[in-house]
């Protein structure tokens, strides 16, 4: 279990702005104070470019070095060099949409799910155009929006070359069977992408346990700064035709690396995992460099799930509650365990819009709109308003969550 106290302690934004409640997280999250610190030191003692032979470069590079095997550590990635940074994941997902395009053919399938972050379904869509394939959609159970696996299955055939799919869904929450999906899309010999960018702060990730062939995800929505992340497997990084300028290499990480990196945000991100290795408490009598820092993120992602589902059930029962406000998606608490705490609602009498800003005027900060979650948006008949979006993560209480109730209580 993490230790709250301690946890908010570290994050100057709860300080500075303690009136306020931070539920924007799944459009990105506060950051702790090493985060801070760690960009700060960069750009005061070791700011250079890559690749010099002078103390401030050789330096750099090893902060770059080392968010490499950072993230790593994090997704229990074979190699540091199979990871990728870039500006964002749509960015880097783009990036990749446009090298798949060229060994994609005419006849060949690409499925996308109609519950993902148009980030995971727009770089898909315009591959499948400049190849000729074929575009297959995942549809979803509107009652409690989880996909619909038969449909899937049906789509599923010797055609299908790429299939893209998110660990959960940044529109409601939803935690999807990414282990099943991938592996009966291996079966059928295809190449799966997963988008971990709203799930990242919420639970432990493994892709040599997933299976899959590339996962992506965004560092500021796990308590870093804004860098995107793409993990892919060696065999299929180095042999997808990559497109690059022509002095950069050809070996991994840097055929991936386009242009010169935010380095002082690596160094956050770097620190951002390591905030996560540490906000468990160590068991009693075990000192320090006891456990890896893999096995400590498993620790500390843990603890958060488990605190995190006391905070969605009582966000959930106090909406059950309340019948004005309709949530989206999962709302039974015996199913915790298959949605991350991002709770998402509809009003009968207030558009979504008008409850995001009573909600500012009482410093209780979130998103309305899309998300960007267009297809879910669209499928459950909410366009053009969408829906309020309320984020917690593991920095949130129980006393907030009251605090956000009476707010709805007292909307005229």
């Amino acid at each position: 279990m993490i230790d709250l106290l301690a946890v908010r302690s570290q994050f100057p934004a709860l300080q500075n702005r303690c009136d306020a409640i931070f539920l924007d997280g799944p459009a990105g999250t506060q950051v702790p104070r090493r985060v801070i610190d760690a960009t700060v030191h960069y750009l005061t003692h070791c700011n250079a470019n890559h690749g010099g032979v002078f103390t401030t470069s050789v330096e750099s590079d090893r902060i770059i070095e080392d968010a490499h095997q950072a993230i790593a550590d994090l997704l229990n990635a074979p190699s540091p060099n199979e990871v990728i940074f870039g500006q964002n994941m749509t960015s880097l997902t783009f990036h990749l949409s446009r090298s798949i395009a060229q060994v994609l053919k005419p006849g060949d399938e690409v499925m996308v799910t109609r519950l993902d972050h148009d980030a995971n379904v727009s770089p898909w869509l315009l591959a499948a155009r400049d190849a000729g394939a074929t575009v297959r959609w995942i549809d979803i159970h509107v009652e409690d929006c989880t996909l619909d696996l038969d449909s899937f299955r049906k789509q599923l055939s010797e055609k299908t070359k790429w299939v893209a799919v998110g660990l959960a869904s940044n529109g409601v929450g939803t935690i999807n069977d990414v282990a099943t999906i991938t592996r009966e899309a291996k079966r059928a010999g295809a190449t799966v992408f997963l988008d971990a960018v709203h799930y990242a702060p919420h639970g432990p990730i493994d892709v040599q346990a997933l299976g899959c062939d590339f996962l992506a995800c965004s560092a500021y929505k796990f308590f870093g700064p804004h860098v995107g992340i793409l993990w892919g497997r060696r065999e299929l990084l180095e042999t997808l035709p990559c497109y690059k300028v022509r002095p950069s290499p050809n070996n991994l990480p840097g055929r991936w690396m386009t242009g010169t990196q935010n380095h002082e945000g690596l160094a956050g991100v770097a620190a951002a995992v390591e905030y996560l290795a540490s906000a468990s408490p160590l068991p009693p009598g075990e000192g320090p460099g006891v456990r890896t820092r893999r096995e400590r993120l498993r620790q500390t992602m843990a603890g958060i799930q488990q605190y995190e589902q006391t905070l969605s059930r009582h966000l959930l029962q106090g909406l059950a509650e309340r019948p004005r406000f309709r949530v989206l998606g999962i709302r039974d608490v015996n199913r915790l365990n298959e949605r991350v705490p991002t709770v998402s609602i509809t009003c009968k009498d207030a558009t979504p819009q008008r409850l995001a800003a009573y909600l500012a005027s009482k410093q209780i900060y979130t998103w309305a709109g899309n998300s960007y979650a267009l297809e879910v948006s669209e499928r459950l008949g909410l366009e053009p308003g969408g829906f309020l979006r309320m984020g917690l993560v593991h920095y949130n209480t129980v006393a907030e969550i009251d605090r956000v109730i009476r707010a709805l209580d007292e909307m005229a």
